[in-house]
Formats: C-alpha cells, sequence, structure tokens
C-alpha cells in the first residue's frame, strides 16, 4: 500500500506538470462543452440543452480521458523506454498500473466535478439528484474504457501517431454516439454503427439517471454492455500489451 501511495503521488505530480495532459485530457471537454452550450439551444433527451450536453461531455470525458489520456501516457512512455526500466525495478508491476489507473480516474472524476460547476455557473444546469447512482455509472465507464484503453496500447507503434490515432477514434465515437447531441436524425447505417459502441451505452445510463432521475439498476443492458466492452478490453490488453518499445 506504501507503494501504491508512493507511485500514485508521483503520477498526480507528472501529470499536473504536463501542460499537454492537463489541456488536452484535462481541460478540452470543459472548454468543448462552454463552446457547445453557447451555440444550442432548445432541448435534448427532453430536457434544455445545456443539460443534455453536460451528460453529452460526461460521456465524452470518460473516452478522452480514461481510453485516449491513459493509452497516449503509456504508449508514451513505453516507446521512450521508460516502461522497461520501471518493469526492472523493484515497484511490482501490478502496483504501477494500478496507480496509472487510480491516477487517471482522479483526474476524470475532478473534470466531472469541474462541468457540473460550470454547467451551474454558467446555465444553471442542475446538481445530479442521484449522486451515488450517477458514481457508480462514471466508475463503471471509466473502468470499461481504461480496459479498452490498455488494449489499444498494444496496436500503436509510435509516439508520433498516438495522439492522431486515438483522436480518429474518440472524436468519431463521440459524434455517433451522441455526445454532441441527439442522434435520431443521422442516417440509418451511423445509427446502426452507434448502436455497438461502448460510449452509446454510457450515455444512456448517464442519461437515464442524470437527465430522467433513474438508478444505474433500471439500465441492465447498458450495465451489461459496458462490462462486455471492459472485459474485452482486458482479454485483449493480456495478450496484446507491451512493455519494451517497438
Amino acid at each position: 500500500m506504501r507503494l501504491l501511495w508512493h507511485q500514485l503521488r508521483y503520477e498526480q505530480l507528472v501529470f499536473w506538470r504536463s501542460r499537454e495532459a492537463a489541456v488536452f485530457v484535462f481541460l478540452f471537454p470543459v472548454l468543448l462543452f462552454a463552446l457547445l452550450t453557447a451555440v444550442y439551444s432548445g432541448t435534448i433527451q427532453g430536457r434544455p440543452a445545456p443539460w443534455g450536453l453536460l451528460a453529452g461531455m460526461l460521456g465524452y470525458g470518460t473516452a478522452n480521458t480514461a481510453f485516449a489520456g491513459l493509452a497516449i501516457l503509456l504508449v508514451n512512455r513505453r516507446e521512450l523506454g521508460i516502461l522497461k526500466r520501471i518493469r526492472a525495478t523493484p515497484l511490482p508491476t501490478a502496483t504501477y498500473l494500478t496507480a496509472v489507473l487510480i491516477s487517471i480516474m482522479i483526474v476524470f472524476a475532478l473534470q466531472a466535478v469541474a462541468l457540473f460547476v460550470l454547467g451551474h455557473l454558467l446555465k444553471s444546469t442542475p446538481w445530479p439528484g442521484h449522486l451515488i447512482s450517477l458514481v457508480l455509472t462514471l466508475a463503471l465507464g471509466g473502468a470499461a474504457f481504461a480496459g479498452l484503453g490498455l488494449a489499444i496500447t498494444g496496436f500503436i507503434r509510435s509516439v508520433e501517431g498516438s495522439s492522431a490515432v486515438l483522436n480518429l477514434i474518440v472524436l468519431p465515437l463521440a459524434f455517433l454516439s451522441g455526445s454532441f447531441g441527439t442522434t435520431n436524425h443521422y442516417p440509418r447505417v451511423l445509427k446502426a454503427v452507434g448502436d455497438v459502441l461502448p460510449l452509446k451505452y454510457l450515455l444512456d445510463a448517464v442519461n437515464a439517471v442524470y437527465l430522467h432521475g433513474r438508478q444505474l439498476w433500471d439500465e441492465p443492458t447498458a450495465v451489461a454492455v459496458l462490462a462486455g466492452w471492459g472485459v474485452l478490453g482486458i482479454v485483449v490488453a493480456v495478450r496484446k500489451f507491451r512493455w519494451e518499445p517497438t
């Protein structure tokens, strides 16, 4: 536990000292929310547009932070030889990866709080009515996307290409899943693609809990699909995750 706490503290110091990480991983969803609420009007999911956009940015922030942010961090460290050196130290690899995962989830938790505070100040969006259900929903989504983030590192071979590849995945994922607004007007083929993506089910759960006052356990399909994607990510990560530079 002492080693885990020491490594977790180090991970947080490194993250917040990196301007690129702080902007791309932490601030970008918050800034995007502020921009979207400035131009959107009407309703989303039967609620005022800022409410729906806040829910959408919670989902997008999960994918951007727990998936893309984690993958970029690990690919960079692998290709720079940092993971190889860490594996040669007395620090257990499980402790190291646990600290990295907890650190990225702390960043996401702070980001979610920042979104709620900003939404309340700018657009009077409500605080969550079922806080425990919403926390569990975001924790489940974060865990699922973290598993997928570990898995995708095995397919990215360079530091230079990591940001491009992950943005190419996350932005269409968010668009097709409904993070930026309703998908009711999308062509049928785009809806079909969106219906198999994990972010769509995370957004379904977030919308149900935050916008419509339901509980997480009222959305068993979303829970099952997210858990399935998370397990798939872990299975692939076990086979593909590498500590050595490409």
